[in-house]
């Protein structure tokens, strides 16, 4: 599925078997990272090398990406990242949207949008009751974006209080 913005020529799901859409992949997921948003270090050697193996190999994981012209060398312009998980209180999947990135030059053009535009159709054709993500509290750009386009805190019962995202590493 594709989808024509006027300051992006195309947006579609990666092929992870295609070298160029594989390397723009860990290409734009390693300048995110390296952004203080994304933790400010690059991704290690090991991570480079497996990543898009193991995401192919995954059903449950797709990504869309943004180009700037032809899929080719260096016309990628942004990228999505997605798993599907499961609700159980609704008996259905959900798709949890893991990594927004947009390069610099391109920011606030309407590309995130047109990602996650591509990423809702695809998380309707499997069937899913919702989209999830996580932000950083201080991304207010993006905080916004998300409001704008329908995200919302999380809370069962409000006297309960909003959902907090955690995490344990494990070594």
């Amino acid at each position: 599925m594709a989808v024509s913005e006027p300051s992006v020529c195309l947006v579609q799901r990666v092929d992870y078997a295609d070298p160029v859409q594989a390397q723009a992949l860990v290409d734009l997921l390693d300048g995110y990272a390296r952004d203080p948003a994304g933790g400010g270090e690059p991704l290690a050697a090991h991570v480079r090398a497996e990543l898009v193996p193991r995401l192919q190999a995954l059903p449950q994981a797709f990504s869309v990406m943004a180009w700037h012209g032809p899929v080719a060398p260096g016309n990628a312009v942004g990228l999505v990242n997605c798993l599907e998980g499961f609700s159980t209180f609704a008996a259905r999947p959900l798709v949890n949207v893991h990594d927004v990135v947009v390069q610099p030059a391109w920011r606030g053009r309407g590309v995130a949008r047109a990602m996650l535009r591509t990423v809702e159709a695809i998380a309707r054709e499997r069937g899913a009751c919702k989209l999830t993500l996580e932000v950083l509290s201080g991304n207010h750009p993006a905080m916004r974006l998300y409001r704008d386009i329908g995200f919302e805190g999380y809370a069962l019962d409000p006297a309960m209080g909003a959902a907090v995202f955690l995490q344990k590493k494990l070594p």
